[in-house]
């Protein structure tokens, strides 16, 4: 075991999140002793790189896995996971998901991979002024947490970051495989609050059309 592994299982953050900053916090002497002491974990494959600046500890020295989820949120601060991989957390959609996709509301449009924690992608979505958080919950993963859009959502969101048109009922069924009857086990009022959420046209159309195609269906 390298010795910054050891430092950062004895200090209490195996599990955690580190930036670079933590790490250097952690570490005694000169930029090139850090710098050397990083990159020996990374070499070693102890120390994970998930982004510039970010860092996990290798699942074999955690105490608990890192979920996803979690690592989303603090490869981009200020996201929260949606669209499919939403849909699929909820149970809406059959397939599993093997990238997790993420909003937010500034910055580009961005993805990372890594061999060993996964893809992950950044969508930049615009919405009117205070709502971007709006039918976003809080969830628990191992003990800390993530923003994950719920299920009706996830569901515009990904209207919004595919750019797809109202195509009736059947879409929703056979071409997006969402289950049917979570769809319409969810209240019109909590369907209908979403219209003032998004600003383009697009999303206004599907979501009256929802509601009118439940209604009449």
């Amino acid at each position: 075991m390298t010795p910054l592994t050891e430092l950062i299982i004895t200090s209490g953050n195996s599990d955690r999140i580190l930036t670079a900053r933590q790490l250097h916090r952690l570490l005694a002497g000169g930029d090139a002793r850090r710098y050397g002491l990083v990159n020996r974990a990374l070499k070693a494959g102890e120390l994970l790189k998930a982004r510039r600046g970010l860092y996990v500890l290798a699942q074999v020295y955690r105490k608990t896995p890192l979920h996803p989820f979690v690592l989303a949120q603090h490869l981009v601060s200020g996201s929260y996971v949606s669209a499919e991989s939403a849909l699929s957390f909820h149970g809406w959609i059959p397939e599993a998901v093997h990238s997790v996709l993420s909003v937010t509301p500034k910055g580009k449009s961005v993805a990372y991979t890594h061999e060993l924690l996964g893809r992950f992608e950044f969508c930049r979505m615009t919405v009117n002024v205070g709502y971007f958080f709006q039918a976003v919950t809080r969830h628990e993963f191992y003990q800390q947490v993530a923003l994950v859009a719920e299920p009706v959502r996830a569901l515009l969101d990904l209207v919004y970051t595919r750019k797809l048109p109202w195509q009736g009922l059947d879409f929703l069924w056979d071409g997006l495989r969402i289950d049917e009857s979570m769809i319409r086990a969810v209240p019109s009022a909590d369907i209908a609050g979403l219209l003032a959420i998004y600003k383009g046209k697009r999303e206004q159309v599907f979501i009256n059309e929802l509601l009118r195609s439940l209604a009449n269906d």
